[in-house]
């Protein structure tokens, strides 16, 4: 949890000091989030692919093949990173242009310094989140918490320094975040190697090559990879939409989507733990613990829920200020916040409780089941709402929590039936040799 408050933190104040720049700036770091967002994901889901395969691995105390699979992690995720650091800067103005048409000139120019650095820092995210899954896998998420304190330090830090201090605009947001990546990837990578720990990568880097595992991996982080790849596509789509709405949509969207984010870290955090959770009870064959287990969890994520959304909602006017928006991004961004705060009644059964099917390796269905419903509602009906109902950006927030509301049925529906237990019909097999 506390991992997590800090990425947000440190999101919100990247868009507070790229505020004092214009909202031309915040317009492009915005757009380019949605990219990097989109990346990010993906490399999250090999990595929750690894994590649940090592939970398992522990849950039946075969440390050994957990240590190989960690070792396969860390090469997949790695070459991945690799081939999608050099597309992105290959295709920097192109993929920009592509993705969301003609924007002005000046958020255009933002967008492609942004997304330049910001191409840089994915090897590094890909070390990062690889090592933080299988300190979870572990049950120790302290590892990656100090990390990000350091990592997040460097950032807001360097911000400061580089946005106040040297004036240089975009570049003084994207400069530090390369650098704190680059130096949480490094710590991460170091400890990691550690022989003492439960699971460990090799201490020399000779991860060598295991197709039967990273099959293993892979089974389980593609479909997760898919469904977020297109859930974050989706949402790019839909960015692409407000972008056509002009700046000051732009504007007041960006800001209502940072604050938003404190609403998500109870899920998101607690869905990481379900992982570990649910993927070591599944390993171990308990069942009925895994059932108990996820109810419990959802009981806490809506207890913590409730607390920050009637906050948010209160709070959401002196907290947009800060941005120093014109008058009429801060109207639209507090109206975003105020109806966001209320839908999210119905967010953890759409998207923490999945992660217990994905724990149980039920990664087809979460897979389809997101990948219809956003393209359904959240793309479809937006463009719906946007362009024929003419409801602006509150048309994309609606088509967004129909989105929610699909999921949770198909999801809830799924776990009540068990059915998602019996999902696995090949064991995860242990490595060759």
């Amino acid at each position: 949890m506390v991992e997590q408050v800090l990425a947000v933190l440190v999101g919100m104040a990247d868009v507070v000091m790229v505020a004092a720049v214009g909202e031309a700036a915040v317009s492009g770091v915005s757009l380019v989030d949605s990219i990097s967002t989109l990346i990010i994901q993906l490399l999250a889901a090999l990595a929750t692919g690894g994590a649940v395969v090592c939970s398992q691995y522990i849950g039946r105390k075969d440390v050994k093949n957990a240590s190989i699979a960690a070792n396969q992690l860390l090469l997949s995720t790695f070459l991945l990173s690799i081939l999608i650091m050099a597309v992105a800067l290959a295709g920097n103005r192109a993929l920009l242009d592509l993705i969301f048409g003609q924007i002005e000139a000046d958020v255009m120019g933002n967008a492609q310094i942004y997304f330049f650095l910001s191409a840089l820092s994915y090897p590094f995210l890909a070390i990062y989140n690889s090592c933080a899954a299988l300190y979870r896998s572990m049950g120790n998420s302290k590892v990656s918490m100090k990390t990000s304190l350091c990592m997040n330090a460097i950032n807001v830090t360097g911000n400061a320094l580089c946005v106040y201090g040297l004036h240089m605009g975009v570049a003084g947001v994207g400069i530090p975040t390369l650098v704190s990546r680059a130096t949480a990837a490094i710590i991460m990578l170091v400890i990691v190697r550690n022989p003492q720990n439960l699971i460990h990568v090799d201490k020399h880097l000779r991860l060598g090559f295991h197709p039967h595992m990273i099959r293993n991996i892979l089974r389980i982080g593609i479909p997760a990879g898919m469904e977020n790849s297109m859930f974050q596509l989706g949402k790019i789509l839909v960015q692409s939409l407000v972008s056509s709405l002009g700046t000051v949509s732009i504007a007041g969207f960006a800001v209502a989507s940072n604050l938003v984010q404190f609403e998500y870290l109870p899920g998101t955090a607690i869905g990481l733990g379900i992982v570990t959770v649910i993927g070591q009870c599944v390993g171990a064959g308990e069942h009925e613990q895994a059932k108990q287990y996820t109810k419990y969890l959802l009981k806490i994520n809506y207890g913590i829920l409730a607390v920050l959304a009637v906050l948010l909602a209160a709070l959401s006017a002196p907290l947009v200020s800060i941005y120093n928006l014109s008058p009429g991004a801060a109207s639209i961004a507090v109206e975003l916040i105020v109806v966001h705060s209320f839908a999210m009644v119905v967010w953890p059964i759409s998207f923490a409780l999945p992660n217990a099917l994905r724990a149980a390796t039920d990664v087809k269905f979460t897979m389809l089941t997101s990948i219809f419903s956003m393209w359904a509602f959240r793309i479809g009906l937006s463009y719906v709402l946007v362009l024929w109902a003419n409801m602006g950006v509150m048309g994309v927030w609606v088509a967004m929590f129909a989105d929610w509301v699909f999921r949770a049925i198909l999801f809830f529906i799924r776990f009540c039936s068990g059915r998602w237990l019996h999902a696995i019909q090949k064991k995860v097999q242990p490595a060759a040799g």
